[in-house]
């Protein structure tokens, strides 16, 4: 129900007009839309009740990722709710900073952006009011005024991307050893799936635009979607799409897990997903012809946050030795006796 409202806000605050006049600098509408998305209480979706959330799981949280991603939203509702929120709860017990900016976090008070070594370029850096940075074996917490940040350029020019440079010292730090090295981590693994639920959503939705695109165009007399060509196509991305949704949706169980096939789940979501939507921003411009990236078309939107979201936490070729790594040092076992989880009475359930 509360994927279904946040598309229903979408629908109404992030039209493809609204996107388009963001990208050609002639109206800002971002403040108005974090406030819509705040009113819904979504920064809270993943904080615990004791701090003003939802107390919502992980589960819950990827069909709003998907919904982001779906509608190419601009602000980062993603990155803080559902990565910089989940790791202040994880540092709330050993950090009384962290449990103080939590709360109001979780409301919308403020934004929290996370620096992490695998997504060293930070999302609307410059609107946040808290960063958490993670570094080798320790985490700091640095206020927007002990900061420096220089624009970072991106194919997407709605993902505003800063690099960071702070003064990190014992007065920022929040946690260090493995406190912090497994709060890092579980924050990769999030911020990874949720860019992969991001990618399910920009596929559906340059897969519908290409549809649509595709009952309306005619060629010699007929509508080019009756043509086999175009429609063996289309069906094969939803094909791509349909397998790569229920990778995700298993990942998103487990990444709270830092074990092998956890980690092995998180780098499959990410990479078939992205390639969904490779394949998606592909085959929808070639239905639209030479005009599929030009400007006056809406899809080259979907298609630059697509590429760009390729990239983040974690590129192609991390995700692809990762799981490599894991799959042939007999870390994650495969095989046909092996590749399903089992229960206790050791049938596959």
């Amino acid at each position: 129900m509360m994927a279904s409202a946040f598309r229903e806000l979408l629908d109404d605050v992030c039209l493809p007009a609204s996107i388009r006049t963001a990208f050609e600098g002639r109206s800002d509408e971002s403040h108005a839309r974090w406030s819509r998305i705040v009113e819904m209480g979504l920064p809270g979706t993943l904080a615990p009740e004791t701090a003003g959330g939802l107390g919502l799981q992980d589960v819950d949280f990827v069909l709003i990722a998907e919904e982001a991603g779906r509608a190419a939203l601009p602000e980062p509702v993603v990155e803080h709710a559902g990565v910089a929120v989940p790791l202040l709860t994880d540092l709330a017990g050993v950090s009384t900073a962290a449990a103080a900016l939590l709360a109001r976090a979780a409301s919308g008070e403020c934004r929290v952006a996370v620096v992490h070594p695998r997504n060293a370029f930070v999302l609307d850096a410059d609107r946040a009011s808290h960063l958490v940075v993670c570094t080798d074996d320790e985490i700091h917490l640095v206020e927007s005024d002990a900061r420096f940040l220089v624009r970072e350029l991106s194919i997407d020019a709605l993902r505003r991307l800063f690099s960071v440079d702070s003064t990190l010292s014992a007065e920022t730090r929040i946690a260090s050893g493995a406190s912090a090295l497994a709060a890092a981590a579980r924050a990769l693994e999030r911020g990874a799936v949720y860019a992969a639920a991001q990618c399910l959503g920009l596929t559906e939705r340059m897969v519908a635009i290409a549809v649509e695109y595709a009952k309306t165009r005619s060629q010699f007399g007929h509508p080019i979607g009756s043509y086999q060509a175009i429609k063996h196509h289309l069906a094969t991305v939803q094909v791509k799409l349909e397998f790569a949704r229920p990778v995700v949706y298993a990942a998103v169980t487990r990444v709270r897990d830092l074990d092998a096939r956890a980690l092995a789940a998180v780098s499959h979501a990410k990479l078939a997903a992205a390639d969904a939507a490779e394949l998606a921003a592909r085959t929808a411009m070639q239905v639209h012809g030479a005009m599929g990236y030009s400007w006056e078309v809406d899809l080259h939107f979907y298609m630059k946050r697509a590429w760009a979201l390729a990239g983040a936490w974690g590129d192609r070729n991390f995700h692809a030795r990762r799981l490599q790594g894991l799959l042939f040092e007999d870390r994650v076992a495969i095989g046909p006796d092996r590749t399903f989880e089992r229960n206790t009475e050791g049938t596959t359930p």
